[in-house]
């Protein structure tokens, strides 16, 4: 039993109560007369989340995230699922059931994420139809195949029959996606959209039926920009281990969202009862038959977690966990043969080239097209570091496409495609991580081709990870869990990223584009300019696009 001031969501009321539990479930809610501090409300639900994305396993996420409120989240584990396919997701799923937080699985839509690379592993739609039937995955994951859905592919609409048939909502990703394309996109069933970067999309994408989700992560931060217009849901999608240990979770969304204007009790309905409705979650609102899963707040205009509650139990206050995870292992799979630097030579004959240049944006994971001229020499065109024009590469790390090595004179494992990029910053060295969406290839930005080989070998030899390499020092953060994640809590990770980002700033890259900005740079279903392992990629298009627009 507990007693205090709750905030009811089915009334939008706050008066005292007595809150009776039995096995973990909310048998009765009595209201009562009396004086109390603080305020109790739902537990806290992130209704769309890659924990990959944060490099922790599900477990030690879960150390990390609780104390701030979040007692479920519905996690897209598509990130994993493109590295180890079904055993990558059962993973997640066994390895989070060794803590309280519920964590709720959608089933992942789009493995490989498009046919223009390589991923390790594909989930066709019988394997997606087995998935769905799990108590545990809750709804099929963001369909960012968008183009595959507008054109009828026939595997894409299987798996989005194979939803519709058994009741689970389908969850979207339709960037800048309007007019014909977006009604036939929104008919074939798709119910939710967090890739919303106006108010005006949002209204369109609401006219048509749509749930939309505010999104503010750690690199993309779309709230203010929505604020307005209608929104349903404040998610996160991607968050750092490094916005956990040092802001929070969803309580950091839900003053953002207050401080922009949006009403209190809207907004927590956001992470509450409105989530908990759309995916036929038993929480939400502090009711009969409901999870007895809720927290205490110092009040609505601070939103300061005090203590947390899942099942009626204590398990976080002050801060603090009230538990201790327990992380399983699982290998990874990088399987390449040492690369060159030769392998990252542009070839050209001429006097300079124009070339297609990838410009990225801060606090959003759009990119445009730039054009650049650079010189050639000795028949390779160069970056230019005074312009900020550097070489980014995608490796492919499965050991299923080849290239040739001029130094070898031979086939070697792995496709390699390299670009230009503007906007990192480096003066001199190479940062790479094998957190490359979606495919979870290996991605490396520098300033010329021997930083970005020795940057590649050691995350080879580390089994994956993040590297920065400077003149002369080299700092890694090893992720031997499919390259993605580590079994270590939050601060630990933090403070090892605490030091692969000094030396980062050192050596000149932008402190406002960290290592999760250049992992999106390969994700080819977010406009405009990306690079797969196969090449330069324009996403309206949705087809390959020369490098070279120009010799000179």
């Amino acid at each position: 039993m507990i007693k205090g001031n709750i905030l009811d969501l089915i009334t939008d009321e706050i008066y005292p109560a007595e809150i009776n539990i039995k096995n973990g479930i909310i048998t009765e809610v009595k209201r009562i007369t009396g004086e109390f501090e603080g305020l109790i409300i739902p537990g806290l639900i992130d209704s769309h989340i890659h924990i990959e994305s944060s490099m922790l396993t599900p477990s030690y996420f879960a150390q990390a995230s609780v104390p701030y409120g979040t007692t479920a989240i519905i996690a897209d584990p598509h990130e994993i699922g493109n590295v180890l396919g079904v055993e990558g997701i059962e993973f997640m799923h066994n390895d989070s059931k060794n803590t309280p937080l519920r964590t709720y699985f959608s089933a992942p839509s789009c493995v490989p994420a498009t046919p223009f690379e390589f991923s390790g592993a594909t989930l066709d739609s019988k394997i997606i139809g087995e998935l769905l039937k799990e108590d545990y995955i809750v709804a099929l994951g963001e369909l960012m195949n968008f183009p595959g859905v507008i054109a009828k592919d026939s595997e894409v609409m299987a798996k989005i029959q194979k939803a519709i048939d058994i009741g689970k909502p389908i969850d979207g990703h339709a960037p800048l996606l309007s007019n014909e394309d977006l009604v036939t996109y929104v008919n074939a069933g798709i119910s939710t959209d967090h890739e919303c970067s106006s108010i005006e999309e949002t209204t369109e994408k609401h006219n048509l039926g749509m749930k939309i989700m505010g999104r503010n992560g750690s690199v993309a931060k779309n709230l203010e920009d929505l604020v307005g217009g209608h929104i349903d849901f404040l998610v996160s999608d991607d968050i750092s281990a490094e916005t956990l240990v040092n802001e929070g979770h969803l309580d950091v969304t839900i003053r953002k969202a207050i401080k922009l204007g949006i009403d209190p009790i809207e907004a927590i309905k956001m992470v509450t009862i409105n989530p908990a409705q759309h995916y036929s979650l038993n929480m939400g609102a502090i009711a009969v038959g409901n999870y007895a899963d809720f927290i205490i707040i110092d009040d609505l205009k601070s939103f300061n977690v005090k203590s947390v509650y899942i099942g009626g139990v204590l398990v976080a206050e002050n801060k603090e966990p009230l538990f201790e995870p327990s992380s399983a292992y699982l290998d990874n799979t990088i399987d390449l043969d040492f690369v060159e630097p030769s392998d990252f030579a542009i070839e050209a004959k001429g006097n300079s080239a124009i070339v297609r240049s990838i410009g990225i944006s801060k606090d959003s994971l759009l990119t445009y097209e730039e054009e650049v001229e650079l010189i050639i020499i000795n028949n390779e065109i160069q970056t230019n570091i005074e312009k900020d024009v550097l070489k980014i590469a995608v490796v492919e790390r499965y050991g299923k496409g080849k290239h040739y090595s001029k130094k070898l004179q031979k086939n070697v494992k792995g496709n390699i495609a390299t670009a230009f990029i503007k906007g990192f910053g480096i003066k001199e060295g190479a940062i790479a991580t094998s957190i490359a969406h979606d495919s979870h290839n290996l991605i490396v930005i520098g300033t010329n081709d021997e930083y970005m080989a020795q940057a590649v070998n050691q995350l080879i030899k580390i089994k994956g990870g993040l590297i920065t390499v400077a003149t002369n020092t080299i700092k890694t953060v090893k992720l031997p869990i499919a390259g993605l994640m580590a079994a270590e809590p939050a601060k630990i990770i933090y403070s090892k990223l605490e030091e692969l980002y000094q030396l980062s700033q050192e050596i000149g890259l932008n402190k406002d584009i960290p290592f999760m900005s250049l992992s999106f740079i390969s994700l080819l279903v977010i406009p405009e300019l990306k690079l797969s392992d196969q090449g330069l990629f324009n996403v309206q298009k949705f087809q390959f696009v020369d490098l070279i627009k120009e010799i000179k």
